[in-house]
């Protein structure tokens, strides 16, 4: 398994999930419904976290979601190949962070991503109980209220595909999303804007280009 050129095999490697290649020939769609950031339920059937994670892990294992093959870097610098198999994690990932996508601003949004990404060097590194994981969790603990909906996933041959979100949180205006001739956005303001918001590279560009004429 060290050897990172060659395909792990299949014996011996993987106990929750099946090849995808030998995975089921029809999808599977899952739909799990979020309250203020937990999961409650699995197509309509609440469950406790525990069984909740163990249905998906089930469920997603037998469709061959969740295989893991990456070289990754551990604590002390040096680099690891390592084989992981998380079904369950996988699919909660996915919809979770596609209900967030739904509800949160932009702004909010992309600032989510950093702290998920130092949340999870935190985690790795064994700082589970530093004074920044605390910090980050005061964050978190604030704005998964706004985390509650239900996304639906098409499980399919080790794909997880999201194709369907619902929330009261919602902030997608299809009046505004579209491109028919319902669209409510006014297409005037955007002539404005395209001249302010590129105006500082305009300035760059010019500056710099009469600084090469020199």
């Amino acid at each position: 398994m060290q050897n990172y050129q060659v395909e792990p095999p299949e014996e011996g490697v993987y106990e929750w999930t099946v090849s995808p290649e030998k995975a089921p020939d029809k999808p599977t769609y899952l739909e799990v419904y979020f309250e203020k950031g937990v999961p409650q339920s699995i197509n309509g059937e609440k469950m406790s976290l525990v069984n909740l994670i163990l249905s998906l892990n089930k469920i997603g294992g037998e469709n061959g979601v969740g295989r893991v093959d990456m070289v990754e870097n551990r604590l002390v610098g040096i680099k690891s190949r390592e084989i992981y198999e998380c079904p369950g994690a996988t699919i909660l990932l996915k919809v979770y962070q596609s209900l967030e996508g739904l509800v949160y601003p932009r702004e909010l949004s992309h600032f989510k991503q950093i702290v998920s990404q130092k949340y999870s060097e935190l985690t790795y590194y064994g700082l589970w109980f530093s004074a920044l994981k605390e910090a980050l969790d005061g964050f978190v603990k604030v704005i998964k209220d706004k985390v509650t909906g239900t996304i639906k996933v098409k499980l399919f041959k080790g794909n997880c595909v999201v194709v369907g979100r619902k929330s009261k949180n919602s902030l997608y205006d299809f009046n505004l999303a579209t491109y028919d001739r319902g669209d409510t956005f006014n297409q005037d303001f955007a002539k404005g804007f395209i001249g302010l918001w590129g105006l500082p590279t305009k300035v760059y560009s010019s500056v710099n280009r009469e600084i090469s004429n020199q």
